[in-house]
Order: C-alpha cells, then sequence, then structure tokens
C-alpha cells in the first residue's frame, strides 16, 4: 500500500510495522493451519486404519487334531544273552534186561527209576515211561506180563496201565518177594545169620536191606541185630 509523500516518517514508520507484524501473523496462521492439517490427514489415516482393523474379519484358528491312539512305541531290542557253557552230564547206563524173577525185581525198579529221575526230559509223559521200562522185558515171566498188557490193549484200545504210579504198584505185587518182610525178619532174627566170611563192606549193605525189608528203625534194634 502506497502513502501520499508527505506523510509524517513516525506514521510510515508505524504503518511498516503493523505490516510487518501482520505479515508475521499471516505466516504464523499459514503455518498453524499447515500443521493443523498435516495432522489431521494423520488422524484420519490412523483412524480409517484402526476401523479396518475393526472390520476386517478374524481368522479361525483350527485346532491341532486329537490323536485318537497313542503312536505306537517301539519295544526294546532284546539284548542278547551271554553264552552259556553246556552242562556236561555223565552217559546213564540203561538197565539191564529183566526175565522177572521176583530175587531181582527191586534192584530192577530201582534202575529204572534211577534213570527216570537223572534223564526226566527224555520223557514228556507217564506213558513213554511205562513203555520205554516194558522194553527190557525180555523173556520169562516179565516178557508174559508185558504181552497181557498190550494184548488187553488190542482188545479195549486203551492201554490197561495209565499212569506211573499204578506201573509202579502193580510192577511190585509181580515181581516183589512176595514174604520180603517176614523173609527178612526170620533172616535177621535166626542164629544162622552173621558176617562171617563176608566183607564188612558186603554184610552191611546186605543188613541194611534186610532191616529196611523187615521194618526195623529203632537204632537199639538194629544195634542187637548187627553181629
Amino acid at each position: 500500500m502506497s502513502l501520499p509523500a508527505d506523510t509524517p516518517p513516525a506514521i510510515t514508520d508505524a504503518l511498516g510495522y503493523l505490516q510487518h507484524h501482520l505479515q508475521e501473523l499471516t505466516e504464523r496462521q499459514n503455518a498453524s493451519e499447515h500443521t493443523i492439517n498435516a495432522t489431521l490427514a494423520g488422524l484420519t489415516a490412523q483412524l480409517q486404519q484402526l476401523t479396518q482393523l475393526i472390520t476386517a474379519p478374524v481368522p479361525t484358528v483350527a485346532p491341532p487334531p486329537i490323536p485318537l491312539s497313542p503312536p505306537p512305541v517301539s519295544p526294546p531290542s532284546p539284548v542278547p544273552a551271554a553264552p552259556s557253557k553246556q552242562q556236561t552230564r555223565p552217559k546213564l547206563p540203561s538197565p539191564p534186561d529183566f526175565s522177572g524173577e521176583r530175587s531181582s525185581g527191586r534192584a530192577f525198579l530201582n534202575s529204572c527209576m534211577l534213570y527216570l529221575r537223572l534223564a526226566p526230559e527224555q520223557f514228556t509223559c507217564d506213558e513213554e515211561k511205562i513203555f520205554w521200562t516194558l522194553a527190557f522185558f525180555k523173556d520169562g515171566r516179565a516178557a508174559k506180563w508185558s504181552e497181557n498188557l498190550f494184548r488187553q490193549e488190542a482188545d479195549t484200545g486203551i492201554f490197561p496201565i495209565r499212569s506211573w504210579t499204578d506201573f509202579e504198584q502193580q510192577f511190585r505185587s509181580q515181581f516183589f518177594l512176595v514174604n520180603a518182610e517176614a523173609d527178612a525178619i526170620n533172616t535177621l532174627e535166626g542164629s544162622s545169620y552173621y558176617q562171617g566170611n563176608q566183607t564188612v563192606d558186603d554184610y552191611l549193605d546186605s543188613f541194611l536191606i534186610l532191616a529196611s525189608d523187615a521194618g526195623y528203625m529203632d537204632p537199639r534194634t538194629l544195634v542187637v541185630k548187627f553181629r
């Protein structure tokens, strides 16, 4: 704005100051408006982002599947057993052939029972034990008795002796001395029984057998009869 030439300097200076101050205020106002507009624009952008987050669908997270059964567990690998030393067993002698003499019946049955006890793994049932024992009945009364058993089996289809206990009982009745107890008592009570020319071991063995057959168990009786 132009002033008349004759305008006093004081007014000119005052107007210049006012114009300068007005310009500064205008610039400050423009700067404030710019800042306000920038702030509003920033707030508007943030508001739009929040609105999008609120209105956007929330993704559904599927739960992990529940196993129907636990996973199989592999069994532990077997630990190889340490090699063991195989036990060696002496070869067992077979019982002697049996002809059915009553005097040797007890000794034959004892030899069979000793073999059965020392080699039980060779027999799976009583029937095998019975047939194995009958295999030694080669002649005499023993062979006839064995033949009679197999004839009964052929007639009935069933072997007549079913257990080893039954076989042992029938064997005792057929092939043991009939009056073993009475004979042993008569021998021990008689005056003719003494050591004589026998060795101490032989006499002691025969004495113990007679005492067992006679049923002498009292030590005092055994002392009296041992002569």
